[in-house]
C-alpha cells in the first residue's frame, strides 16, 4: 500500500466496551461512564488505542440502548454529557480515540420525532418514518422482524402500520426524507466536533431498505445515502467509519470501504460467524464448524479486499457469543484455544477488534433458566419456538451457545463479589466462573491470555509486515490446521494454528537458507523447525522468516 494511502486505523486495535456491564463506579449495580475512566490505565496496559463505545445516550432500554430517545443526550444510569466530555478527555491523554456507535436504522418509539409522528398522517415528522396502509385489514406484506414476528406495527389512532425490523418499540426511520437525513447529519456533527475520533454503524445496510419491493438490505439507494452522510459528516475529518452489514458479499464490500468511493473505512461482515448454523435458517439452528469452509471464507475476504478495502477482522461482540466456548475450548484447553484464536485473526490483514473480557478469556454463561436471559431477542426467540412445538431442551442449548447474553454478563475484574464489577447487585447475573477467570489473576499471570493479546497489539504496531503483508492461505484442504503467509518486501510471517486439541504435524518446506525468528507462540516451547512442526493442542505459533525466498512445493 503506497504511504499515502496508509491510514491511522491501519495500525490501530480497537476494543468494544458494552458499558452496561464493563465496570460500575457507583454502586447501583450499572457499569458507566466513570468507570471506563476508572479502567482507562487497564485498556492502556493491554495497548489498545481506540475504544469502540457502545450506545450510550438516553434510552428506555428495550434494546439494551439501541433504541435511542436522544442523540444529544447521555443515559443517566451511565452518567452526564460532562462525565462524556472527561471520558474524552483522560482518553485522549493516554493516547487512546473514542469512537461511538452511531444507530440511525431506527429510533426508539419514545423519541420525540416518533411522538410527533404518530400524532396524525400530516405531522410533519410522519414522513420521519415508513407507514402503510393495511392489505386487507392485515399486515402490508409478509417482511419479517430480526427479533421474530412481522416487521409491520398497526397503530390503531391513524389506522396504519409502521415498520420495524427489530423490536416495535424500534420503528425503522425513513431515508428517503431529506429532511430526515439532515437532522441526522446535524447529530453526527455534534459529535464530531465534540472530539469523537470515528463511528461504528449500526445495522447500517438496513437504511436503503425499499419495503414495497420486500427489500430489506443493500437498497438501491444505500450508497447514495453514504456517500451523502460522506459528504456532510466525517469526509472532512481523518475519522474511522465501520459498518455493520449483515447481508454484505464480497462485491458490495467494495462499494462501501474502497476509498475512492468516499463511504466508510470498512465493514463487519458476518460470513464467516454463521457457518455453526444450518444453511438457509436461523443462527439457532446449530451444525459443527468445519475448519476448511472457516478458511475459505476467511481467505475469500482476504484476498478480495486486499486492494479495494480494508477488512475488520473479529470474533466477538456484543450481539455474539463468546468465542472461546463457541469455536475454542473453555475447558482444559482454555488458555490455549483462546490464544490459538486470537493468534489466527491478529495475524490477518485489516484492524482487529477486541469485545471486552475476550482478552482474559471469558466464557459463555450457559444459564440454566430462560429467566436468567435478559436480551428481548432471546425471549422472543424462546416464546416463537415454544409455540411452534421446539423442544424446550433444544431451545436451551441454542441458547448456551448462540444467545446474546453469553456476551453481556458484566466484566470479571477479580475473585471478589460481584467479580469486582459492582458493589451492589449487577443489572444481570454473573458468570459463576469469575472466581479463576478475572482481570486480576490474568495480571498475575506473565503466561495468561492478556499478555498474548498484549504481544499481538504490540506486534501491529511495529511490523509492517503484519499491517500491510498480502495474505496466501495455505494447505486450504487440512482439517485440523489453519496456516497462512504475510509478505512484504524480504519479509514473509508464518502463521500456524492447529484448531483443534488433537495433534498435529504441518510440514513447511524452506527452498533457501532464511533466517528464522518465532515471534509469537501460545506454548513455552514451541519448535524452531520449521519444516516439520509438530503442533500440540490449540498450539500457535507465528514465524518471521528474513531474505531467502520460502516456497512449498
Amino acid at each position: 500500500m503506497e504511504e499515502n494511502q496508509q491510514k491511522w486505523w491501519h495500525k490501530s486495535v480497537i476494543y468494544q466496551i458494552y458499558p452496561r456491564s464493563f465496570y460500575d463506579s457507583n454502586g447501583d449495580g450499572i457499569g458507566d461512564i466513570q468507570g471506563i475512566i476508572l479502567k482507562l490505565d487497564y485498556l492502556e496496559k493491554l495497548g489498545i488505542d481506540v475504544i469502540w463505545l457502545s450506545p450510550v445516550y438516553e434510552s428506555p432500554n428495550v434494546d439494551n440502548g439501541y433504541d435511542i430517545s436522544d442523540y444529544y443526550s447521555v443515559l443517566s444510569e451511565f452518567g452526564t454529557m460532562q462525565i462524556m466530555n472527561k471520558l474524552l478527555f483522560e482518553s485522549g491523554k493516554r493516547g487512546i480515540k473514542i469512537i461511538m456507535d452511531l444507530v440511525v436504522n431506527h429510533t426508539s418509539d419514545q423519541h420525540p420525532w416518533f411522538l410527533e409522528a404518530k400524532k396524525s398522517k400530516d405531522n410533519p415528522y410522519r414522513d420521519y418514518y415508513i407507514w402503510r396502509d393495511p392489505m386487507d385489514g392485515k399486515e402490508p406484506n409478509e417482511l419479517k422482524s430480526n427479533f421474530g414476528g412481522s416487521a409491520w406495527e398497526y397503530d390503531e389512532l391513524t389506522n396504519q402500520y409502521y415498520i420495524h425490523f427489530y423490536s416495535k418499540q424500534q420503528p425503522d426511520l425513513n431515508w428517503d426524507n431529506a429532511a430526515m437525513r439532515n437532522s441526522i447529519w446535524d447529530m453526527m456533527n455534534f459529535w464530531i466536533d465534540k472530539g469523537i475520533s470515528g463511528f461504528r454503524m449500526d445495522v447500517i445496510d438496513l437504511i436503503g431498505k425499499e419495503p414495497d419491493k420486500l427489500i430489506k438490505e443493500n437498497g438501491s439507494k444505500l450508497h447514495e445515502y453514504l456517500q451523502d452522510m460522506y459528504r456532510n459528516t466525517f469526509g472532512n475529518n481523518d475519522l474511522l467509519t465501520v459498518g455493520e452489514t449483515w447481508g454484505v458479499t464480497t462485491d458490495n464490500a467494495k462499494l462501501y470501504s474502497d476509498p475512492k468511493r468516499k463511504e466508510l473505512n470498512m465493514v463487519f461482515q458476518f460470513e464467516h460467524m454463521q457457518l455453526d448454523k444450518v444453511a438457509g435458517k436461523q443462527r439457532w439452528d446449530l451444525r459443527e464448524l468445519e475448519l476448511v469452509e472457516l478458511k475459505h471464507v476467511l481467505s475469500k475476504w482476504q484476498y478480495a479486499l486486499d486492494q479495494e478495502g480494508w477488512n475488520s477482522l473479529f470474533w466477538n461482540n456484543h450481539d455474539l457469543p463468546r468465542i472461546v466456548s463457541r469455536w475454542g475450548n473453555d475447558g482444559q484447553y482454555r488458555v490455549e484455544s483462546a490464544k490459538m484464536l486470537a493468534t489466527l485473526l491478529h495475524g490477518m490483514k485489516g484492524t482487529p477488534y477486541i469485545y471486552q473480557g475476550e482478552e482474559i478469556g471469558m466464557t459463555n454463561a450457559a444459564f440454566t433458566s430462560i429467566d436468567d436471559y435478559i436480551d428481548i431477542e432471546t425471549q422472543n426467540i424462546y416464546k416463537e419456538r415454544m409455540a411452534a412445538g421446539f423442544d424446550e431442551e433444544e431451545i436451551m442449548k441454542s441458547f448456551y451457545m448462540k444467545a446474546r447474553d453469553n456476551a453481556r454478563t458484566p466484566m470479571q475484574w477479580s475473585a471478589a463479589d460481584h467479580a469486582g464489577f459492582s458493589k451492589g447487585k449487577p443489572w444481570m447475573k454473573i458468570n459463576p466462573n469469575y472466581t479463576n477467570i478475572n482481570v486480576e489473576n490474568a495480571l498475575r499471570d506473565s503466561n495468561s491470555i492478556f499478555f498474548h493479546y498484549q504481544k499481538l497489539i504490540k506486534m501491529r504496531k511495529h511490523n509492517n509486515t503484519l499491517v500491510y503483508g498480502t495474505y496466501k492461505l495455505l494447505d486450504s484442504e487440512d482439517t485440523s490446521i489453519y496456516a497462512y503467509e504475510r509478505s512484504l518486501g524480504n519479509k514473509k510471517l508464518l502463521i500456524v494454528c492447529n484448531f483443534y486439541q488433537h495433534e498435529k504435524e504441518f510440514y513447511y518446506p524452506m527452498t533457501s537458507p532464511s533466517e528464522v525468528e518465532m515471534v509469537i507462540s501460545n506454548y513455552n516451547d514451541s519448535s524452531l523447525n520449521m519444516k516439520n512442526i509438530k503442533l500440540r493442542p490449540y498450539e500457535a505459533i507465528i514465524y518471521e522468516i528474513s531474505e531467502g525466498e520460502v516456497g512449498r512445493k
